[in-house]
């Protein structure tokens, strides 16, 4: 009784299964669309990072306040880079493996 499977509703484990079951073409879009999210992300946190900028211009009083948003968002947009640019080699790489275990 010691050991008995317990399911638990947060602990439950998925099987890895046959590499020959992995739906490649399904992955393939998994990661194509995490890396279009990804340059949103982008394209939003650098739209703020301008605003930031032009508020640092224009509010004198909080302009080091504005300055150092603008570079927290910087570096978000770097980072956000970092992950697109990993989301399209993982893409790549699910595309790859399609061919060479014959499904496309």
């Amino acid at each position: 009784m010691a050991e008995e499977k317990q399911d638990h509703l947060f602990h439950h484990k998925k099987d890895e299964g046959d590499p020959a079951e992995v739906d490649y073409g399904k992955e393939e879009k998994h990661h194509k669309h995490k890396e279009h999210l990804a340059k949103l992300g982008i394209l939003a946190v650098s739209a703020y990072a301008l605003h930031e900028k032009h508020q640092t211009k224009k509010d004198s009083e909080n302009a080091h306040k504005h300055k150092i948003e603008e570079e927290i968002a910087t570096a978000v947009a770097v980072g956000g880079r970092g992950f697109a640019f990993h989301e399209h080699h993982e893409k790549k790489e699910a595309k790859k493996e399609g061919k060479t275990h014959g499904h496309y």
